[in-house]
């Protein structure tokens, strides 16, 4: 059976690991591309070096991006993933990236389209759930083979914080985060438990409170402690779970920035637009959405990240228009 073909757009600390990562679960080939001269090369060398200690036969290969041609080693790709972009720096919101990354996505959208339209694409770069909506507008690839990290990652730091605070396995713990992957993410703790036990009853409604903000900020916490980069480990081992769903075929369900449109977008009050809810992942992408019901307190929330994401998708909109 041929491997699977992955390609990696990034090869920052993000694109890097997440090579490392998918070659070390033996996933398939992984093609990395970078901008900058030699370091997908160096890394992709690097990485693939090491593969006789971990017993697996998947390629690494790299490709310095000097010219838009040098994406036709796409061709053939099962899944890309775009890492490309700025990454944050102290202070600095998702959404002030918001401008400077939607250049650099509509450019390796096109790109993509071009060399490979029946990929599977998971958008990395932030914000992710609008970086998604720019990368369809300019790719033309099918809205359903596009997804956008958020909640893989974010539930994972949420089931993290919950297993530090209970002190118990993290297999053990449930809990989920859907929303936009900003700081007005929705978690959800009436559908979160340890062991099947609601950690409602197992936690003070101040001890949830913290583990709720500690979520919403647990980028910008990295980011803080780092203070020359952002978070990469995890966003790494979160994009590798739902790329191994797609080209595993897992039918997992992670929360995830998929597009809403038809029943779904009556129910979640929006439209042709990215934003995170429960999706099962399998080998055509966002396969199928899940419609949770809200209480009235977690209505207002989504309310809120909803109008969020309407709200950066016009600022897309009016970049597109005017270039």
């Amino acid at each position: 059976m041929a491997r699977s073909k992955i390609s990696v757009i990034g090869a920052g600390n993000v694109g890097a690991s997440l090579a490392q990562f998918l070659v070390n679960r033996d996933l398939g080939d992984v093609y990395l591309f970078d901008v900058v001269e030699g370091i997908p090369e160096g890394k992709a060398l690097d990485i693939y070096e090491g593969t006789p200690h971990w017993g697996v036969d998947s390629r690494v290969y790299g490709f310095t991006t000097k010219s838009p041609e040098i994406y036709k080693n796409l061709e053939g790709s099962d899944v890309v993933v775009v890492t490309a972009g700025l990454a944050r720096k102290p202070g600095m919101s998702r959404d002030d990236l918001l401008g400077k990354n939607v250049e650099i996505i509509r450019d390796v959208a096109k790109s993509v389209g071009r060399y490979s339209s029946d990929a599977k694409v998971i958008v990395v770069t932030n914000p992710a759930d609008i970086m998604a909506y720019a990368f369809y507008k300019a790719s033309g690839i099918k809205p359903e083979r596009i997804l956008g990290l958020g909640g893989s990652l974010d539930s994972a730091r949420f089931r993290t914080f919950l297993a530090m605070e209970l002190g118990v396995s993290v297999e053990d713990v449930y809990g989920f985060v859907i929303g936009g992957h900003g700081d007005d993410m929705v978690p959800f703790i009436r559908y979160s438990s340890a062991g099947g036990i609601p950690v409602e009853r197992l936690l003070s409604k101040e001890k949830i409170d913290g583990i709720v903000k500690r979520t919403r900020l647990g980028g910008g916490e990295i980011v803080n402690l780092l203070k020359t980069g952002s978070a990469y480990y995890a966003p790494g081992i979160s994009i590798t779970a739902m790329a191994e769903s797609i080209i595993r075929d897992k039918k997992r369900i992670i929360p995830s920035a998929a597009f809403i449109s038809g029943k779904h977008a009556e129910h979640y009050g929006i439209s042709g637009k990215f934003i995170g809810v429960p999706v099962k992942i399998g080998s055509e992408g966002a396969e199928q959405i899940y419609d949770i019901d809200f209480q009235a307190s977690e209505l207002d929330l989504w309310k809120k990240t909803v109008a969020s994401v309407n709200s950066s998708c016009d600022v897309v909109d009016k970049l597109f228009s005017s270039s």
